[in-house]
C-alpha cells in the first residue's frame, strides 16, 4: 500500500542572526575571570614579551582551557570554539597566538609560576564557596595513566609497560565526593618507559599538590597533634607504597593509606586469621554491611618496623564478582587485598571497616582520570615535551573551571552538579542563546525551552554573587 502521508517539512536557510550556541562556555570563561587566573597567569608569562601584548596572555590560557572543558581536543579545535562565539564574547586570538603560547612562552622556567597562578585561583574559588566543610579530611589520590601516542615525533613519548607507545603522566586529585569529580591538584608528564612505583615522581608530585592547596588547608607538620591544623590523607596504589614517599608524607605532615603487595607474609596472616575467626563484615558507602567481604587488622602478623612509625596492615578479603579469574595469591576462593595506613584506632568512625572503606573510595580517581581524559588529556597535541606538559597544565585547568562551577553554582542543583562531563557539556555548556542590547548592554537570552534554562541562568548570577 502506497503512504500518502506527507511528511512536514522545516525550511533551513543560512541567514540567522544575533544567535550563540555553546554559550555555556562564557560561564566557565567568566569563572576564570573571577577567580583571577586570567590576570595570575598575564603576570607570570609577562616577561615572555618583548613589548605590549595584543591579546593578554592569561586570556589565551583562560580561552584555552575553557575551550577545552567544552570539548576541544586540540588547539586548532580551540581556535575554531573562540573564534565562532567572538559576536559574543568578544575578539579572541588567533590559533597561532595560541600556539605559540602553548609552544614558546610557557616554558619549564615558567611551569611552577602557572601552577602558583592556578593555585591563587583556587584560594579564590575556595573563599566564593567552593572549599570543603570545615575539619573535614581532605583525601588527595595519586594514580598514573598512559595517553597513547600514535606517532613517534613527539618528544618523552617512547614504548609503555603495556607495550603501547605515548607518554605516563603521573596525576594527583582531591576527591570532592559532594559532586561528580574531583580537584585536579597537581600533574607530571613523564616518557612512556617511566615505572609505575618510582617514588622520587611520587615525592614531586605530592608536593605540587599541596602547594596547590590555599594556604589555609596545608598540612603543617610543626603543629604536631594540633586539633584544629588541617588533615590531609594522601591515597595510592600498590605502586605508591614505597618507603621513600612514607618517609615524604610524613615529613610533610600528612597521613598515608597505600596499597600492600600480597605476599607470603600477608597469606600466613590470612591463614592465623582464618584460624582465628579474626574477621569482620565490611561496611558499604552508605554505612551498612557489604555482602560477600570482610576485613581485619593483621598489624602485629606482620614486621612493619621499616614503615613509619605507627603504620597499621589492613586485609579484605571478599568474594569475587561473577566470572573474575582467582589469583594464586587468593586463598580459600576469596580474592583478599591489603593496605596500610598511619592513622591511629578511633580517628575515623567505624574502626577498621571506615579505613577499609577509606581506603576503597579511592578507586574513585579512575573516574576522576576518565573525565580528565575526556577533557584535553587523552590527546597530546605538540611535538615538543615541555610544550605537552603546558597542555597537560590547560587540561587541569579545565577541569578545574568546571568542578568550580559545579560547587559554586549548582550545588543546589544536584542533578546537574552530579552529572559526567559529557552530560555536563550537552546540558550547560551547549545551550544555545540570543544575543540582544538593551541600554547600552549586551544580552545573552538563553533559549527559554531548553530544560536546564533556568539552572543556568540561576547558577551563572550564584557565580557572580559569589565573587561580588
Amino acid at each position: 500500500m502506497k503512504n500518502i502521508a506527507a511528511a512536514s517539512r522545516v525550511k533551513v536557510s543560512a541567514d540567522g542572526h544575533g544567535v550563540v550556541s555553546h554559550a555555556g562556555m562564557g560561564l566557565l570563561r567568566e569563572l576564570a575571570d573571577r577567580t583571577g587566573l586570567s590576570a595570575q597567569v598575564t603576570a607570570a608569562l609577562a616577561d615572555t614579551y618583548r613589548g605590549p601584548w595584543v591579546y593578554a596572555p592569561g586570556d589565551v590560557f583562560a580561552d584555552l582551557a575553557a575551550a577545552v572543558a567544552d570539548g576541544a581536543d586540540c588547539i586548532d579545535g580551540v581556535g575554531q570554539l573562540c573564534g565562532d562565539r567572538e559576536h559574543a564574547f568578544g575578539a579572541k586570538a588567533s590559533t597561532t597566538t595560541m600556539w605559540r603560547l602553548v609552544d614558546e612562552r610557557i616554558d619549564a622556567a615558567h611551569l611552577p609560576a602557572v601552577r602558583a597562578a592556578r593555585a591563587g585561583a583556587r584560594a579564590a574559588a575556595w573563599a566564593a564557596g567552593a572549599a570543603p566543610a570545615p575539619g573535614d579530611w581532605l583525601h588527595i589520590d595519586i594514580d598514573a595513566t598512559l595517553v597513547i601516542d600514535h606517532s613517534d615525533n613527539k618528544g618523552g613519548a617512547t614504548p609503555t609497560w603495556k607495550k603501547s607507545f605515548g607518554h605516563h603522566p603521573l596525576l594527583a586529585f582531591l576527591d570532592r565526593p559532594e559532586i561528580a569529580g574531583g580537584e585536579a591538584l597537581a600533574g607530571l608528564l613523564r616518557t612512556g618507559n617511566a615505572g609505575s612505583n618510582t617514588a622520587s615522581d611520587h615525592v614531586i608530585v605530592l608536593a605540587q599538590a599541596l602547594a596547590a592547596l590555599p594556604a589555609a588547608w596545608r598540612p603543617d607538620p610543626r603543629a604536631g597533634d594540633h586539633p584544629d591544623k588541617p588533615k590531609v590523607l594522601v591515597r595510592c596504589d600498590t605502586a605508591g607504597a614505597t618507603h621513600t614517599f612514607a618517609d615524604a608524607c610524613r615529613a610533610a605532615g600528612v597521613g598515608f593509606s597505600f596499597g600492600y603487595p600480597v605476599d607470603w607474609r600477608v597469606q600466613d596472616a590470612v591463614d592465623t586469621l582464618n584460624l582465628a575467626e579474626g574477621w569482620y563484615p565490611a561496611i558499604g558507602t552508605a554505612g551498612g554491611l557489604r555482602d560477600g567481604a570482610w576485613i581485619a587488622e593483621a598489624t602485629t602478623l606482620v614486621n612493619l618496623s621499616s614503615w613509619p612509625p605507627g603504620t597499621r596492615l589492613i586485609l579484605r578479603k571478599e568474594r569475587p564478582h561473577p566470572g573474575a579469574q582467582l589469583r594464586f595469591t587468593d586463598a580459600d576462593g576469596m580474592r583478599i587485598t591489603a593496605f596500610i595506613t598511619d592513622t591511629p584506632p578511633g580517628v575515623v568512625s567505624g574502626q577498621v571497616a571506615g579505613l577499609e572503606l577509606r581506603h576503597r573510595q579511592h578507586a574513585r580517581v579512575e573516574d576522576r582520570i576518565r573525565e580528565l581524559k575526556a577533557t584535553g588529556l587523552r590527546n597530546l597535541p605538540c611535538h615538543s615535551f615541555w610544550a605537552n606538559a603546558a597542555w597537560l597544565e590547560i587540561a587541569l585547568t579545565a577541569a578545574d573551571l568546571v568542578t568550580w562551577c559545579r560547587l559554586i553554582g549548582f550545588r543546589t542543583h544536584p542533578g546537574l552538579a552530579r552529572t559526567e562531563i559529557a552530560t555536563f557539556r550537552y546540558r550547560v555548556l551547549h545551550v544555545a542563546a540570543r544575543i540582544t542590547r538593551s541600554a547600552r548592554q549586551t544580552c545573552l537570552r538563553l533559549d527559554a525551552t531548553w530544560r536546564w534554562a533556568a539552572q543556568i541562568a540561576t547558577a551563572w548570577q550564584h557565580i557572580r554573587t559569589a565573587f561580588d
